[in-house]
């Protein structure tokens, strides 16, 4: 450790400090610079030196992403006679714009209240993690939440960061894409409510499931355990805490606009996968039209498992998923598929996994995921074909 952070020397080493300094003084060189550690720590040095963050670096994938989108919006509304193909690709990106772009900018201001929470009020009202009562309420503010998978996204991890167990961001990301309050009502009165009823319960069953178990793999240490995680102090309450998020929310521009820049870098990570996402799903349904999947989706295993191709290759936001799995009980007879096309989408969504590997740094904890959720997904679409009807 360096002589300014260490505490004062003995009178030896002082005289041969004084020795040093002389001779630097007498050669004309520049003494060595403090270490970064002994800077303040808002320095970017003492970020390098003291664990923080790297230099920040251009974000390729983000830009790229965010410029092959909006070409292709552009296209879709000034270049009409454009190619077949290039046509498809555009409509695709306006259309994941028009649907989707009401949930993540609701994700995006969760997400920068969220940060306005002490990790402890989050421990508090989410309950223990690693308990049922802590994944129930993880479901029920999954349920609960009125965003499309995209938004939802962006809070799970805000959660995450917060404190959250895995086991309960898990069970809040399937509990979540599809069932808020306006997707529901549009599934009901696409397929009705017996239907949309029984995907609701059996959904939450399984992000109770799949909460439990990977909870059960974090405490046998197969899965990392979240270290944002917190203990409560005794006698802990939320009143008090609670009135401290919402003074911290007072009106003002200049408050207003930090909150926005918190939930903007906040949403950051999840941001670059999803513009990617809708980038590449136009790219495929610019090869791959849909009409060619509909023509194999029926009540049969090699429908499902066409069904789970589909919705794994296609990330088709929750506000388009619920008319086209309608599709599948109107016109395909195949409710079962219907299911694992809302709910695998869920579980296999390629933004949602590198989203969680980035923010939890695990390819185990992201993995769990489908590797957990699919299998119990794809049986109750087999259960619900074959004894549904």
């Amino acid at each position: 450790m360096s002589d300014c952070c260490s505490p004062p020397p003995p009178d030896d080493a002082r005289e041969r400090q004084a020795r040093r300094r002389a001779l630097l003084k007498l050669t004309d060189q520049p003494p060595p610079a403090s270490p970064a550690c002994c800077q303040p720590p808002s320095s970017a040095a003492a970020n390098a030196c003291c664990g923080g963050g790297p230099q920040r670096r251009t974000d390729w994938l983000l830009w790229i992403s965010l410029g092959l989108f909006l070409a292709g919006v552009t296209v879709h509304l000034a270049l009409p006679s454009a190619p077949a193909w290039l046509h498809e690709f555009g409509r695709t990106c306006y259309e994941m714009l028009a649907r989707a772009w009401w949930g993540v900018l609701l994700g995006i201001i969760t997400v920068a209240v969220i940060g306005r929470f002490p990790g402890e009020l989050v421990a508090a009202l989410l309950g223990r993690g690693g308990s049922i009562t802590g994944l129930l309420r993880a479901v029920g503010a999954g349920v609960v939440l009125d965003m499309c998978n995209h938004g939802i996204l962006l809070v799970g991890m805000s959660l995450y960061r917060r404190g959250a167990s895995l086991g309960q961001t898990l069970a809040f990301l399937i509990a979540s894409p599809w069932n808020s309050l306006s997707l529901t009502l549009i599934l009901a009165a696409l397929i009705g409510w017996g239907w949309m009823l029984l995907f609701i319960a059996l959904s939450m069953l399984v992000a109770l499931i799949t909460g439990w178990i990977v909870d059960r793999l974090v405490a046998a240490g197969k899965i990392p355990n979240n270290p944002n995680a917190r203990d409560l102090p005794t006698n802990y309450r939320c009143g008090p805490a609670l009135a401290g998020v919402w003074r911290s929310l007072r009106p003002g521009k200049t408050n207003y606009l930090q909150l926005a820049r918190e939930g903007l870098a906040g949403s950051r990570v999840v941001l670059r996968w999803i513009l990617f996402g809708f980038v590449l799903t136009g790219a495929i349904r610019a090869l791959l039209p849909e009409l060619a999947f509909q023509q194999y989706f029926g009540p049969t295993t090699s429908g499902l498992l066409l069904t789970l191709v589909a919705t794994t290759l296609l990330e088709v936001c929750s506000c388009g998923s619920s008319p086209i799995a309608a599709d599948f009980i109107t016109r395909a007879h195949a409710p079962g598929n219907a299911f694992v096309f809302l709910m695998a989408g869920a579980a296999t969504d390629y933004t949602a996994l590198v989203s969680l590997r980035q923010t939890t740094r695990s390819w185990r904890a992201a993995l769990a995921l489908p590797l957990i959720t699919t299998p119990q997904v794809m049986l109750i679409g087999w259960l619900i074909n074959h004894f549904g009807k």
